[in-house]
């Protein structure tokens, strides 16, 4: 069963939750007992494919999903050959002692496909479930690759209409030209003047007027979300840790038992919240690294316990990391403070009207113990990228380099040789122009147009340009509106009114 973070919403099924994405109190659904695994089970993984350890895992955490239910769901999201590697989310040796965890195989060549061509399916299942009858409309910010893969997911799925709002200047041209030109009937894409965070807001604001939600009722509409605010978009990134695990064990590079560290490139803090779980749940893992960009608010708060949004925002070659409310971290709080849905509600109260709050000694000290945490700019990004190639012939997004910096960083500072597992979180061809200047320098790239910096990027690192982003070139151009964040729900409105 489901609670919310803020504790004043009754206990849910899973396909309650994932309906309604996000509770009514403004909290975030959290199980209401995190499942423990024991070692047998995750040695039966090795075996597995991963739609079948896919299958086993999220048996623990949907149990009024069938057997069945969820294997049509995980074959659906994973099989078919939406994703160009057979592993799903292959491991990777890039040096001694650190892989990369691959997650940007799939359809958007971004980590989010590994959620978001699950979430739809689960959602689709939940609304029979539950015999919902009214239209789902799913509203989604994104800092750049939730967008697209959401419109993947959810692309004519029946009963769902999906609307993405994007920071107008603040997505790579990869990842604009991905959401603008978007097919689907029941999809609608907004940019939004301001940054991630104003979206973000702005679809939380959305969540929470009463009035509004009435009226959509009153013609048959209902509010979900496709943020790792819905659970059904956070229990999927749980999987591809224990597969990460099990095909290490399985390729004889660690043995069942040895506890390795997940380097994570992080704003949102679903990605390595995921981990977290998989940790509680009895993976052996021994830490959790948290690497931000410039824009530090996570590395602050996991070293000093103060979390502010106070501080100037910028905007960087890692756009999905320019976040500065990290929405997930209020599921970790709810398990640090045992359950204290009254203490996390007093934090969230503090960080609506103050910009900040602060956890006591206590708290802190049992968090750093899991997620040491750290930041590179933009400078030593490109320099990595621009290293590793070198070194060991393997290209970085620039979100992935941020990880692999602050990897090597806390190896150098600790000593501490544990296996590094790199998550790396987009193909280096979502964010080509940052990538191809940092290998060989903004003044050698032969043309500035976007997709002859693809074809010159393929030719340095010596990998195909995903087809998916190729044909974006002659895609046409469908969704141009761009709105104030204050004009938000006049814009939801306006295109429900359209259906």
């Amino acid at each position: 069963m489901y609670l919310s973070t803020r504790g004043q919403v009754d206990r849910l099924t899973a396909a309650q939750a994932i309906a309604q994405g996000i509770a009514p109190d403004g909290g975030l659904f959290v199980p209401e007992a995190i499942p423990f695994v024991d070692e047998p089970f995750i040695v039966r993984l090795q075996s597995l494919s991963y739609q079948e350890r896919a299958a086993a895992i999220l048996q623990l955490f949907l149990t009024d999903y069938t057997e069945d239910e969820l294997k049509s769901c995980v074959a659906g999201a994973y099989g078919g050959g939406k994703f160009s590697s057979p592993a799903v989310a292959p491991v990777v040796k890039v040096s001694d002692r650190t892989f990369a965890l691959e997650l940007w195989h799939g359809p958007t060549s971004a980590f989010k496909d590994m959620a978001l061509q699950l979430l739809p399916r689960l959602l689709s299942c939940a609304l029979k479930k539950i015999g919902e009858q009214a239209q789902i409309v799913i509203l989604v910010a994104t800092s750049g690759d939730t967008g697209k893969a959401a419109l993947e997911g959810f692309m004519d799925v029946e009963q769902t209409q999906v609307m993405v709002f994007y920071p107008e200047e603040g997505v790579s041209q990869i990842q604009r030209l991905q959401m603008v030109t978007q097919e689907g009937e029941n999809l609608k894409v907004f940019a939004v003047k301001g940054n991630f965070d104003d979206a973000q807001t702005g679809v939380k604001r959305i969540f929470s007027d009463n009035a509004f939600n009435a009226e959509l009722a009153n013609g048959g509409f209902k509010l979900s979300s496709a943020n790792s605010i819905n659970w059904g978009r956070l229990v999927p990134q749980i999987v591809y840790y224990f597969s990460a695990y099990a095909d290490l064990v399985r390729n004889q590079q660690i043995t069942q038992g040895d506890k390795v560290n997940f380097v994570v490139p992080t704003g949102n803090f679903g990605n390595i919240l995921a981990g977290y779980y998989a940790k509680q749940m009895g993976l052996p893992i021994n830490k959790l690294i948290c690497a931000s960009n410039s824009n530090n608010v996570l590395t602050d708060f996991l070293t000093t316990g103060v979390y502010s949004r106070n501080r100037q925002f910028y905007k960087t070659y890692s756009p999905s990391m320019d976040i500065l409310i990290s929405s997930n971290l209020e599921r970790l709080l709810y398990q640090v403070t045992n359950q204290d849905s009254k203490q996390v509600n007093q934090w969230m109260e503090e960080l609506n009207t103050t910009g900040e709050y602060r956890i006591g000694d206590e708290y802190l000290a049992a968090i750093k113990e899991v997620f040491p945490a750290g930041w590179v700019d933009d400078v030593q990004t490109a320099t990595t990228i621009g290293r590793v190639h070198k070194e060991f012939g393997y290209a970085l997004d620039p979100h992935t380099a941020v990880a692999w910096q602050v990897a090597e960083t806390y190896r150098q500072q600790t000593g501490d040789t544990t296996m590094n597992i790199i998550v790396s979180t987009a193909s280096p061809f979502k964010f080509n122009q940052t990538v191809l200047n940092a290998l060989v320098g903004a003044e050698r790239v032969n043309d500035k147009s976007e997709f002859a910096v693809l074809k010159q990027l393929s030719q340095i690192i010596d990998r195909p340009v995903p087809p998916a982003l190729t044909e974006l070139e002659h895609k046409a151009v469908r969704h141009t509106t761009i709105c104030g964040k204050q004009d938000m729900p006049m814009v939801v409105k306006a295109a429900l009114k359209s259906k």
